[in-house]
């Protein structure tokens, strides 16, 4: 009886611990689908990284005409409009990736600097606290959007 129950015990461990591996949340990084990456967000990510991001919006937004429900281009889509100096108009994209994945931890990070960016530090906090909540075991995302909190309210505004 006493094996039984720590093997039970066991794996109700291991399937919780595989659980909070599993649930994820998203990111422009992640690449868990099954399906083949769409040809067009493949070059805007790339123009994402060479800093052309007025290019990569056109490009981004057939892959959301395509598959509207694509949190990772709707990511995109807010980083690139953000980078471009617009962190208002960035808004609108980041939350609807939230919508389509409100576990998006890229998602959480970025509208997070744009919150700072236009002088809203508590709206920063609150998706700085979710990312605590989704990061059990730290991620880059918390720590990335912590220090610009942290750099913000020392007085350095970030700039895009």
């Amino acid at each position: 009886m006493r094996s039984t129950l720590i093997a039970i015990i066991a794996a109700l461990s291991f399937g919780f611990t595989a659980g909070a591996f599993a649930a994820g949340g998203g990111g422009a990084d992640q690449t868990t689908t099954a399906k083949p990456a769409d040809p067009n967000f493949t070059r805007a990510k790339a123009m994402i990284e060479a800093r052309d991001y007025a290019n990569a919006l056109p490009l981004l937004q057939q892959v959301v005409a395509k598959d509207p429900k694509n949190a990772d281009a709707y990511n995109l889509m807010g980083y690139a409009t953000r980078k471009s100096g617009n962190p208002n108009g960035s808004l609108q994209y980041y939350q609807q990736a939230l919508a389509i994945d409100a576990r998006h931890l890229g998602a959480h990070e970025y509208i997070g600097e744009a919150y700072l960016m236009l002088d809203q530090p508590a709206q920063a906090d609150q998706h700085l606290a979710r990312l605590d909540s989704l990061c059990v075991f730290g991620c880059a995302e918390y720590r990335m959007l912590k220090t610009a909190i942290a750099n913000y309210k020392a007085g350095k505004k970030p700039t895009n």
